[in-house]
């Protein structure tokens, strides 16, 4: 005999309510009540995953939570935030029966674990369109000591974390694309793409250290744009400087010409930071301590724009510089 559905109400207090932390009442009223430490500020960001632009309909549940979560997440990191809280909104058409949704319940539940934050509360309907899933992140950093886009100075250096590109790289995967990559290689890429790690260790720590900070969401170019247009500077990256994951090298030995798209793909949600060259030992130290790769792939100078230069120092043309909606 099928189990009767839950229903919107049964969800919440089956798959939502465990995940409620101080101040949600449960789940059992219309909002929250939140309170904020002494001399710091909130930091609040939302970020929406749509089905068949953002996640695929096969993606796992628990992954698709997850991604949802660490986008929002990197939003919190690149102003130097402490994850506290979330609320979470979802539009979901009948094919996410309670299984499904207790699959994505589950995800949250590990990700607000390991990451040190709970739920406070959101809102849920039914559509006949794809899936559409909204959470709004709230963190605090010390009042003053957040770090800005604006901010970047002329002579400082560019640091990025991790690798760039393996998002990009892994959505094509698992469109079929790359059919004799080595299985490893192909796991690693579609990792990244459906699981992306947020930097929110690296970005407290570098309060005091940054001058400019984003993270990497519409590509590593189209990022940095936004650091140059706010700050009022100008930036060179140097695309044999920019770090690749050994899967990604692979595909690059293969077709050089791939390099440069590398750079604009998006979704790496690694951080991207604009520090003074007085600092490199520091950072330099911060990236040993924690094991995560920080490299210096470029400089800001006075001007506006950026540019992409190759080994030789010649520009290098690009279509677009990352990702658009519109």
């Amino acid at each position: 005999m099928t189990p009767k559905p839950l229903g919107e109400f049964g969800r919440i207090r089956e798959f939502f309510a465990p995940l409620a932390g101080l101040g949600a009442l449960g789940l059992t009223d219309d909002a929250a009540l939140l309170d904020c430490p002494a001399g710091y500020r909130l930091v609040v960001t939302v970020d929406q995953l749509v089905e068949g632009v953002h996640f695929l309909a096969a993606d796992p549940p628990d992954l698709v939570a997850k991604k949802l979560m660490r986008r929002n997440l990197s939003d919190l990191a690149a102003m130097g935030a402490t994850p506290r809280h979330y609320l979470l909104t979802s539009a979901l058409p009948a094919s996410r029966n309670d299984d499904w949704v207790r699959r994505f319940a589950e995800g949250l539940a590990e990700d607000q674990h390991r990451f040190g934050l709970a739920l406070l509360g959101g809102d849920s309907t039914s559509t006949p369109g794809p899936a559409s899933l909204t959470l709004t992140a709230i963190g605090h950093v010390a009042a003053g000591k957040e770090i800005r886009r604006a901010g970047a100075k002329p002579d400082d250096r560019l640091w990025v974390t991790g690798t760039i590109g393996d998002a990009y790289l892994g959505l094509k995967a698992l469109r079929g694309e790359f059919p004799d990559l080595a299985s490893d290689h192909r796991a690693a890429l579609i990792a990244r793409y459906q699981l992306p790690e947020p930097r929110c260790m690296l970005g407290s720590m570098l309060i005091g250290i940054a001058h400019a900070m984003i993270d990497v969401s519409d590509g590593l170019l189209a990022d940095l744009g936004h650091i140059c247009e706010t700050s009022g500077v100008a930036a060179v990256v140097e695309l044999p400087l920019v770090p690749l994951s050994p899967a990604a090298r692979v595909l690059a030995e293969r077709d050089a010409a791939i390099l440069p798209t590398l750079a604009t793909g998006g979704d790496d949600y690694e951080l991207l930071f604009a520090a003074p060259p007085e600092l490199d030992e520091e950072i330099a130290s911060l990236s040993q301590s924690l094991g995560l790769p920080v490299t210096q792939i470029g400089a800001i100078e006075a001007g506006e724009g950026f540019r992409l230069t190759d080994a030789a120092g010649k520009d290098v043309l690009i279509a677009a510089a990352g990702w658009r909606h519109f």
